[in-house]
């Protein structure tokens, strides 16, 4: 079988002008015995490297082990090859390189040049000392390749020069034909691009049905043609790979170019993080105050009642502490594993400032509102009084009043409507009463909910307004509760007497309908409950859907205000940011743009070009077959698709709400219908609290001083 390799080629080393001599560092991947990748990560100029010879070894060895626990059981960093000029009759096959830059590098002359062209037609040349070394271990133990450049203009791909193989040692056998797919890829840097495979909904595809047809097993057993999950690892590691090379080659940088402007803005870098060190350690001590004087009181039955009454302000009020805690904690670097792939490096960034952007968004929304509030205190308290006062007068007691009357012509039982109607005007009366002493402190509740939205964010106030609503219209949930006991227990008698009818009685053990063989006595006693019970229905049923609309109007207001609590706290607004100003930092899955392709059967070296405008492969990379256009060389560029914002933020909304179901709506409709007890919360899912976090002040200052200024050395 034809073997088939693989070059994964940066594109960089293409773009600008090329060295006479360049030993290649990266890996090697085999897929099979007739396939195989080899990513190319950076090149070095031989000359440039005569140095290292003598730690080359220990410098692959101690690159290897920095990378990626999953790329190092898959392949090992190491030396794959050189690429070199051509030359023939002591002229350069490509263009750009003269004799005198030969010259200028010290080493090579023109006679040299016609022996070493001599020496690399018959095979490999012979590199010096430890280089020689280990070009004879690489081919010993699997690969070693020899590359030459070619000339290659296409300024529309920034491609100047490509690979062209030599030889390829492969386990021992020279190969010098075989199928040649170069693919040019652009090297993934940390806050530009990197390459991924995965999907936005890769965990809905990933789905499959229990049972699994015997050729999907087959198919899962058979050997892939080539293990793209360690190709794209690996081309992530490349950046990774070369600044470890080179801090172990003592490669130094130049110092940055305006010192001034550097120090300018490290001055001010400074200068922010003392400021918000000090910030955070103001909120820090508060924090522990109100901790302390809660823990004082917390075996009191006032601090239960009030944590049950307020219970969603109190598990807010937790998560923002949590947040106020441990944002230092985790802007902390302490991943030194993540450094080795860009992809993991982007995954720890974005993890590491998602908590501080969403406690930072929080706190923005909560003073945009707070000082609404501040500045419109009176006219919100007004809108609220006039809206409990006509609520109150005009739609509850005319209600009442009406349900005792005739409505919409239903005639009722005048006495069991009276008896209802008789209890709601008493609580409604009882709550008026006590409305007008709380109304006259109402407005310092708008000023300390403003005050709360200032310093603690919008989540913690909208959390208390939940609460609040739900003591405010207490009154309504209590007489829906009572009417509610009325209406079910009514039902359940209704429904056992019409089974008495049918001599069917019901078994709990099983959970079914089992015959049974009544007496005439029980059936007389079961006809007499039967007909008044069937006959108060009606009466029982208006007064139950006028409370079971006004509780859950006030039930789907109080759901509302939490499912912004939940956006707000699942937006994942870092994400979006960077998703605005660099989009290529989240890929989702490769393609491939061919450029090139060599046909055996013409003469000139890249005979078909591809017009970039007629390309099937951009509307449709996946159904290009690539074996049917390769015939002996292929050349490409490595693409990325990109999630839309849309495919970003769905699976954080997802996660969010993955209580709520079709099953959750459907329990609560038939709870509504039969009187059963409805949950007054939708039951999103909440940031999960942390264990409680002491340190001392001056410590915790510190914390958060080196936390912001390792974000700037993450920067640089």
């Amino acid at each position: 079988m034809r073997k088939n390799c693989r070059i994964w080629w940066p594109k960089q080393l293409s773009s600008t002008k090329p060295s006479l001599y360049n030993l290649l560092f990266g890996w090697f991947v085999p897929c099979s015995s007739d396939s195989l990748d080899i990513v190319v990560a950076f090149a070095s100029n031989r000359e440039s490297s005569s140095y290292l010879q003598s730690r080359l070894l220990e410098i692959l060895h101690s690159t290897n082990g920095n990378m990626h626990v999953s790329l190092q059981d898959k392949s090992k960093f190491s030396l794959l090859g050189q690429c070199r000029a051509c030359l023939s009759n002591g002229q350069v096959f490509y263009e750009g390189v003269e004799e005198d830059d030969l010259r200028k590098s010290g080493t090579y002359s023109v006679d040299g040049i016609t022996e070493c062209c001599r020496q690399w037609s018959s095979g490999c040349c012979n590199l010096d000392g430890l280089l020689e070394q280990c070009r004879q271990t690489c081919i010993e133990s699997d690969y070693w390749i020899e590359l030459t450049y070619d000339s290659f203009h296409l300024p529309a791909w920034g491609v100047c020069w490509i690979p062209k193989l030599h030889h390829i040692h492969w386990n021992g056998e020279l190969v010098s034909h075989c199928d040649i797919h170069v693919i040019f890829y652009e090297t993934p840097t940390y806050g530009a691009h990197h390459f991924s495979l995965r999907f936005w909904n890769s965990s809905v595809l990933g789905k499959t049905s229990l049972k699994e047809p015997q050729w999907v097993d087959e198919l899962q057993q058979k050997q892939p043609l080539n293990d793209l999950d360690t190709v794209i690892l690996a081309i992530n590691s490349a950046t990774a790979a070369k600044k470890v090379f080179e801090r172990n080659d003592g490669f130094k940088r130049s110092s940055p170019n305006g010192p001034i402007i550097w120090m300018f803005c490290t001055f001010m870098w400074h200068i922010l993080a003392m400021s918000m060190a000090s910030l955070s350690t103001l909120f820090y001590i508060f924090i522990q105050f109100s901790h302390s004087f809660l823990n004082f009181g917390s075996q009191s039955w006032v601090y239960s009642a009030s944590a049950k009454a307020f219970s969603n302000t109190w598990v807010n009020v937790q998560i923002r502490c949590c947040q106020v805690l441990y944002w230092p904690v985790f802007l902390q670097d302490n991943d030194l594993r993540s450094q080795s792939s860009v992809d993991c490096a982007e995954k720890v960034a974005l993890l590491k400032h998602s908590m501080w952007s969403s406690l930072v968004v929080d706190i923005i929304m909560g003073d945009f509102i707070g000082l609404a509030l501040l500045l419109h205190t009176e006219s919100v308290c007004s809108w609220v009084s006039n809206f409990a006062s006509d609520s109150t007068n005009e739609l509850m007691r005319s209600g009442c009043v009406w349900l005792m009357g005739v409505p919409a012509g239903f005639k009722l039982n005048t006495e069991l409507a009276g008896v209802l109607g008789m209890i709601s005007l008493n609580m409604i009366q009882i709550w008026s009463t006590l409305w007008i002493f709380v109304g006259t402190f109402f407005i310092y509740f708008i000023k300390g909910l403003a005050i709360l939205a200032i310093l603690f964010g919008l989540t913690i106030p909208s959390a208390l307004v939940i609460d609040m609503i739900a003591i405010a219209t207490l009154h309504v949930s209590t007489l829906h509760w009572l009417i509610s006991i009325l209406y079910s227990q009514q039902l359940h008698v209704l429904a056992a007497l019409w089974r008495l009818f049918r001599g069917r009685k019901w078994n709990p053990l099983r959970q079914r309908l089992d015959s049974f063989d009544y007496t005439v006595k029980q059936h007389v006693v079961g006809s007499l409950l039967f007909t008044p019970l069937l006959l108060l229905l009606p009466t029982t049923s208006v007064f139950y859907i006028f409370f079971t609309i006004l509780n859950t109007a006030i039930g789907l207001s109080c759901m509302f205000i939490e499912v912004i609590i939940s956006v707000i706290h699942a937006t994942p607004y870092i994400k979006i940011v960077l998703r605005l100003i660099k989009p290529r930092r989240f890929p989702s899955g490769i393609w491939f743009e061919i450029i090139a392709c060599h046909n055996n059967s013409s003469d000139s070296p890249w005979s078909a070009f591809i017009d970039k405008n007629s390309l099937p492969f951009e509307e449709a990379p996946e159904r290009v077959d690539m074996n049917r256009m390769i015939s002996s060389s292929l050349i490409s560029i490595l693409h990325s698709n990109y999630l839309s914002i849309g495919q970003m933020v769905l699976p954080h909304y997802r996660k969010a709400f993955s209580g709520v179901s079709r099953s959750h709506f459907a329990t609560s409709v038939f709870g509504l219908l039969s009187g059963k007890k409805v949950a007054s919360t939708l039951g999103a899912t909440l940031p999960s609290t942390m264990p409680w976090l002491f340190i001392p002040y001056k410590e915790y200052w510190c914390l958060c001083r080196n936390s912001i200024l390792a974000c700037m050395v993450d920067c640089n």
